[in-house]
């Protein structure tokens, strides 16, 4: 895995887009707060680059995040002149709510494993989620589970779409191999693991990013 500098010299070297100080302008900054988390969100150039504080403290990684994600390289400030800048950009942010944050569009599954017994595992950027097979066909269900556990909201799908595309994972799912030293877990462990959702169980689904 190459370091932040490594991988902007690389891209530099391919000629990437690299932007003069009077070219780096971002449109909006906005710092989504709640569910224990933070997270900031760099609107330029039409494109929305997810940030965690300490992402947007380093500037390697900072330039690094936006070169991926933007095509573009920011300008390479002086180390104290960085942090008054990032300072300032964080200060003048706007401040919303987590779940008004926008989802990801791409969201994929990395698998869909199958315990048998209508239990399930959904594996996730290195999490492993695990639903009933009620929770995993309700969406509202599934959406705020995975932003409970996996710190993701899931895109909202039309009932039509989300019911066809959870059949095909269902359909698809691998078997789980059996964890180590346990032969098998009984139905009331497994649910012991699913402790309902502060009141989401019955919440009805309010559009938008619920």
């Amino acid at each position: 895995m190459p370091t932040d500098s490594q991988f902007i010299l690389e891209r530099i070297s391919q000629g990437c887009v690299a932007l003069a100080e009077e070219e780096f302008v971002i449109d909006r900054l906005v710092k989504y707060v709640g569910n224990g988390r933070i997270r900031w969100h760099v609107e330029l150039r039409g494109h929305r680059v997810e940030l965690t504080t300490g992402q947007i403290k380093k500037q390697p990684t900072f330039r690094r995040k936006i070169l991926e994600q933007a095509g573009v390289l920011p300008p390479q400030r002086a180390g104290a002149d960085y942090r008054r800048w990032a300072l300032d950009l964080r200060r003048n942010a706007i401040e919303l709510p987590w779940r008004d944050r926008p989802v990801d569009a791409g969201f994929a599954i990395d698998r869909l494993a199958s315990h048998g017994d209508g239990r399930w595992t959904v594996e996730y950027q290195g999490k492993a989620i695990k639903f009933t097979t009620t929770k995993l066909r309700r969406q509202v269900s599934f959406r705020k589970r995975m932003l409970a556990k996996a710190k993701v909201l899931p895109p909202e799908l039309t009932p039509i779409a989300y019911r066809k595309w959870m059949d095909w994972l269902i359909q698809n799912a691998t078997e789980a191999a059996p964890p180590a030293g346990e032969a098998s877990m009984t139905e009331k462990s497994w649910l012991d693991d699913l402790p309902e959702l502060a009141g989401w169980e019955n919440a009805a689904p309010s559009g938008g990013t619920d």
